[in-house]
């Protein structure tokens, strides 16, 4: 049987251990950088915007084994519905397999329909094909191609 996780939203205090699991894979060791400053900046950011939610989920010891970020989008297309973005979901490599994972969706679906989104949509990295079939027995389909174009370097604060 799969443990009940515990999930709240993101305190100060959590961003080490968030940063930690954002870079426990191989895409993210090579993008994210432990102790630098700019994520405090960005943690500050999202804290404040009532459009977003920096969710940490808890072991039984109280300590963080997950995180996602949802993101709130209005538009005016399909009637002006609102849109749940998630994104930066990680499950501490200890604990991948057990059901976490679905759980932390089950509960950020909850969230998107608890504010009135019609849709709720996330992109994953072609390098995840683990991670696309998860999604997609979550019930996503790759209905749209994803496209970015990386800026570069952002500058800090």
């Amino acid at each position: 049987m799969t443990p009940s996780l515990r999930i709240r939203r993101a305190v100060l205090a959590d961003l080490p251990a968030l940063v930690a699991l954002l870079a426990d894979d191989a895409l993210g060791a090579a993008r994210e950088r432990p102790g630098d400053p700019r994520y405090a900046a960005a943690f500050a950011a999202i804290d404040r915007d009532p459009n977003q939610l920096l969710a940490v989920a808890l072991g039984d010891a109280g300590e963080p084994i997950g995180c996602l970020q949802l993101s709130f989008i209005p538009g005016l297309s399909r009637r002006g519905a609102w849109r749940g973005q998630i994104e930066s979901v990680r499950i501490a490599a200890s604990h991948r397999g057990g059901g976490l994972g679905r759980q932390m969706f089950d509960w950020a679906i909850q969230e998107c329909r608890s504010r009135g989104c019609g849709l709720m949509q996330l992109t994953t990295d072609k390098a995840r094909p683990d991670a696309m079939r998860f999604y997609e027995r979550l019930g996503f389909k790759a209905s749209h191609e994803g496209m970015k174009l990386d800026l570069g370097e952002h500058p800090a604060g």
